[in-house]
């Protein structure tokens, strides 16, 4: 009663662009939802669904993205945790850096060194307190080990 919880592929498989997953909870609370999802959702396409089901029933591939997750923020905090203000976080993929002018620190990013980064007010809305994204950047460590080193490496050159 009173609890909903939202299940991906996204951090438990690091296929954040499947877009497979499933809420569950409260009926009376899910009522509202199921009607939207029933006029706004899109069907996976049956490749996606294969894939999906092979993922959700596994879970060794998950202990070593959990491994692999935290071997990249060690490698990153231990690298970069002298010249970025990182905090590990207790749950995701992502560090939410704060930063000055989040957008154009993003731009630099990409300009200078070919990194994607996602300014934080792009994940929120501006409220009467302002945009609680603003002044950060999310930096996914979705991409592989190797890949991360050549981020940190680019990274330590710039900044």
């Amino acid at each position: 009663k009173n609890c909903i919880v939202f299940h991906s592929l996204s951090k438990r498989s690091n296929l954040p662009g499947m877009r497979s997953g499933f809420v569950a909870g409260d009926a009376n609370l899910l009522k509202p939802y199921l009607k939207f999802r029933t006029y706004h959702g899109a069907a996976m396409p049956v490749q996606h669904q294969l894939a999906s089901i092979v993922a959700w029933n596994d879970e060794t591939h998950v202990e070593e993205n959990r491994r692999l997750y935290r071997a990249k923020f060690d490698l990153f905090q231990n690298e970069l945790g002298h010249l970025l203000p990182l905090q590990k976080p207790d749950a995701g993929f992502y560090y939410w850096l704060k930063v000055d002018h989040d957008e154009n620190f993003a731009k630099m990013l990409m300009e200078k060194a070919n990194i994607k980064v996602l300014p934080g007010r792009y994940l929120s809305r501006d409220t009467e307190q302002g945009n609680p994204g603003e002044g950060h950047v999310r930096m996914a460590l979705v991409a592989d080990i190797a890949q991360c080193e050549q981020v940190i490496q680019r990274l330590k050159t710039i900044l």
